[in-house]
């Protein structure tokens, strides 16, 4: 089975008629509101003018930030709804209220073709309570349910999960499908060898993607401060390093089950504090000074994962190798980012999980150069793990 999507529609079926599209809008801000990060907006083009071409009229609804189910205007979705105008090079009206009558009214006031984007979801206290009477009222702004906000479909949101039960048809946009396809594909018939690159500060948040692909993979290169953990598992120093102490148990067990197949950085990058890059050293995982922490994997590591990125078929990547947002502990995430842009053009399917990954493969310039980039972190990690996504659970079906 695979979801429906928007190709499966039939050209009756788009022209003349609302589609309430669900987007992921959540995009990053200054202080006066403009948008600084419009990959989000970019990624929901090909969709939006998918549906305005064959004469659908678009009701985008997206949300932001974390208002607290009430109106905040810090959180308003009316810059982003300039900057869409901008990037779609025609009219996008700007819906000041997410339902209600004059919602209702505006999106029946469109023409063929014409987008108009909601406030703010989460401006509604049952967004994030899945209220059935608020995706009733969603449901009485389209004719039709779309799904393309991947980064929002692990939530089961009143305007991701609950509308999708009441508004038919519910198919997914072609963002959604792409999500879907590559990371499906990956986990269900990858071309091998398979190996998945997971960094990140913390081994709590990738406990179940390891659990879940490690009978899946060739193998599994670990970087970022949640090797400090299996470090201290293996009875390692690891100085001022981020260390989970009630995961190292959890640590030790995995290295013992995954055997061969998991691999730690064979070395470190240390400082004493970040702000310190100028005192950055490499030194033996075994040699961590007790006055530093590790702050990103060392050359030894990124020699050897370059070899492991350039031997693989199939790279899944999710978290950083260290803090890339600070030279020159960026030099492990941006050697991971070309080894992997390196082994597109060599035919490999490259994955990046969204997150941080996706920000340093954007800031290095290469995000054209991987396969698929995901605009879902939380989202790409919980479809890792083999978790069903509300949002996608709540789509309609086709046999394959």
């Amino acid at each position: 089975m695979r979801v429906r999507t928007i190709r499966d529609l039939s050209a009756a079926d788009l022209k003349g008629r609302r589609v309430l599209l669900r987007v992921d809008f959540n995009v990053p801000q200054d202080a006066g509101g403009a948008v600084t990060d419009d990959t989000r907006l970019r990624a929901a083009l090909p969709t939006i003018r998918a549906l305005t071409g064959a004469g659908a009229r678009v009701v985008c609804c997206s949300h932001l930030g974390r208002p607290k189910g009430r109106p905040d205007p810090r959180y308003t979705l009316a810059p982003v709804a300039e900057r869409l105008m901008a990037l779609l090079g025609s009219p996008v009206r700007f819906v000041p209220s997410v339902v209600g009558a004059d919602a209702e009214a505006a999106t029946r006031a469109l023409t063929d073709g014409e987008v108009a984007l909601l406030e703010n979801t989460r401006f509604e206290a049952g967004e994030e309570a899945n209220d059935p009477t608020l995706a009733a009222a969603f449901a009485r702004l389209g004719d039709f349910y779309v799904n393309d906000a991947f980064g929002a479909a692990h939530r089961a949101h009143a305007s991701t999960e609950g509308v999708a039960r009441l508004l038919r048809p519910a198919v997914a946009g072609l963002l959604m499908a792409r999500e879907l396809e590559y990371l499906g594909a990956a986990l269900e018939k990858p071309k091998r060898p398979f190996i998945a690159i997971l960094g990140g500060s913390k081994i709590s948040g990738k406990i179940d993607v390891i659990e879940a692909l490690l009978p899946k993979v060739d193998g599994i290169l670990i970087g970022g401060a949640m090797a400090c953990t299996f470090y201290k598992a293996m009875e390692l120093e690891t100085g001022r390093s981020l260390v989970e102490p009630d995961r190292i148990e959890m640590a030790a067990d995995l290295m013992e089950r995954a055997a061969y197949r998991l691999t730690l950085p064979h070395d470190a990058t240390v400082a004493p504090a970040i702000a310190e890059g100028a005192r950055a050293h490499a030194v033996h995982r075994d040699a961590i000074p007790a006055d530093e922490a590790m702050l990103d994997v060392g050359p030894d590591t990124i020699a050897s994962y370059r070899r492991a990125i350039g031997s693989a078929k199939t790279i899944i990547w999710n978290g950083p190798m260290g803090v890339f947002e600070t030279a020159p502990f960026d030099a492990g995430t941006r050697a991971v980012a070309e080894a992997m842009a390196e082994a597109t053009s060599r035919g490999a399917t490259t994955i990046v999980g969204g997150g941080d990954s996706a920000a340093a493969v954007e800031a290095a310039g290469l995000a054209a150069q991987m396969s698929h980039v995901s605009t879902g972190g939380g989202a790409s990690l919980e479809f890792l793990e083999g978790k069903a996504l509300p949002g996608v659970v709540a789509l309609e079906t086709v046999a394959s």
